[in-house]
């Protein structure tokens, strides 16, 4: 099932006719808009706050046409206060490489040895020069992501699994390298790179902090709600142009292979047809925040660090804070919660997609409806008598089953999505499906 969505030209055409406003460099004025005068039901407002701080959040915003409609702090936690962007800097990282890309200091094609040195990997030479930066940018360069330890960026760590290109897998140290890339091709570090063209033209906070093997991007709320107006502008601050690369800019928000086509250089599409999650090879039917907007793009980090852009509503949303629940790598299906209670705030009603029965391969098998709630269903040819269904979650743990069945209750399943496993006859076919609330 595909889809078409109009909206997605607004991020790459243009979005002239919407006005952006763009808060001072320096100080902490910046323009605020009320909700009422939106037209925002702001009688759903509270039920967002109590579902964000049962949700152990602790800065939450949201911008329209730049300015602040909603700003809530929980706790302790103040607009001056700095946090981790855990992996959602991996998108902040992907713009300063188009910088540095537009200033000819790299090429998206060359190889990572080029700028790493011969023997960054436990390759062979011939392996590991194939594997070029668009590769670390597109979590595609064939290292194992299975390894003991998958951000230990020590060439004992960085083995081979398959060819460049040929498997997604979100794996931590091919991106980490991408650090000591760009310090390469630009000659300094990367906070003074950052610092230069964009923390000084956008009065951005924060800084790059090693933690482990990794680079970690700690900053306030507001300035990651800065860079989501960067983006939304299409990487320029007002009228200052930043990241001028248009064809860099436009794939970097785009499906960069067709393996995981929800994802860019380092940042989350939604409105794609198919997605991948860490820790698996499973493509999963549909968008990855079905309530959201289809639009939206996403730099997501570790236990709920959230930075949405969103074209088609002059739209950018932040929430940073403690996981929700137990750790998440990327909080695809909490964003997809928050959504659920924003789009009443907004009044936004999200273009719907006709739910059809989604058929499996094995013998004209139709399982619907898809996504489901509390059932779903199993219509069979005549040739077939019993039908077994096994479900699994992303992680490989068997969740529910039925034998002989016909329909199986999913009501007790978390909202996600799942891997359903139909046997008859002795053969055994697979598929997904979408469980909702």
């Amino acid at each position: 099932m595909k889809y078409c969505f109009s909206f997605l030209l607004l991020f790459f055409v243009t979005i002239s006719s919407q006005s952006i406003y763009f808060p001072p460099v320096t100080g902490s004025q910046w323009e605020t808009v009320s909700p009422s005068t939106l037209n925002w039901d702001t009688t759903k407002i509270d039920s967002l706050y109590s579902f964000l701080q049962g949700t152990n959040t602790k800065a939450f915003l949201v911008l329209k046409d730049g300015k602040i409609v909603l700003e809530k702090y929980f706790g302790s936690f103040t607009r001056d206060s700095n946090w981790y962007w855990a992996s959602a800097g991996k998108s902040l990282t992907a713009f300063l490489v188009g910088i540095a890309k537009q200033e000819g200091s790299l090429s998206l094609y060359d190889s990572t040895s080029k700028y790493l040195g011969t023997g960054w990997t436990s390759l062979t030479p011939e392996q590991e020069g194939k594997i070029k930066v668009i590769n670390q940018l597109t979590m595609t360069s064939g290292l194992d992501d299975g390894v003991p330890d998958p951000y230990c960026t020590l060439p004992s760590c960085l083995v081979y699994k398959s060819e460049p290109g040929n498997r997604w897998a979100y794996h931590n140290a091919p991106y980490t390298l991408l650090d000591g890339v760009m310090e390469s091709a630009a000659g300094q570090n990367l906070n003074l790179f950052m610092q230069q063209r964009v923390k000084l033209v956008t009065g951005m906070s924060g800084v790059f902090l090693p933690s482990g093997y990794n680079n970690v991007y700690y900053s306030t709320p507001r300035s990651m709600a800065r860079f989501g107006l960067l983006m939304l502008n299409r990487g320029r601050w007002d009228a200052t142009p930043i990241l001028t690369d248009t064809t860099y800019f436009r794939e970097m928000t785009n499906t960069s292979n067709t393996i995981n086509k929800s994802y860019g250089y380092l940042w989350w599409l939604n409105g794609k047809e198919s997605f991948m999650l860490p820790q698996s090879q499973i493509v999963f039917p549909g968008m990855l925040s079905p309530e959201a907007p289809h639009s939206m793009i996403s730099a997501l980090g570790k236990n709920g660090q959230i930075l949405n852009i969103v074209p088609e509503l002059n739209l950018v949303t932040v929430r940073m804070g403690d996981a929700p629940g137990s750790a998440i790598e990327v909080p695809t299906l909490y964003n997809n919660d928050i959504w659920k209670i924003l789009k009443q705030v907004i009044r936004y009603t999200p273009t719907s997609v006709k739910e059809e029965p989604f058929k499996t391969q094995f013998n004209g098998m139709v399982v619907y409806p898809n996504p489901a709630t509390d059932r779903i269903n199993f219509s069979t040819p005549a040739t077939v008598l019993e039908v077994d269904v096994y479900i699994y979650s992303v992680l490989g743990e068997k969740v529910a089953e039925g034998k002989n069945i016909t329909s199986l209750d999913i009501s007790h399943l978390s909202p996600g999505v799942y891997q359903l496993i139909t046997k008859t006859q002795g053969e055994m076919s697979a598929t997904k499906f979408v469980k909702t609330r």
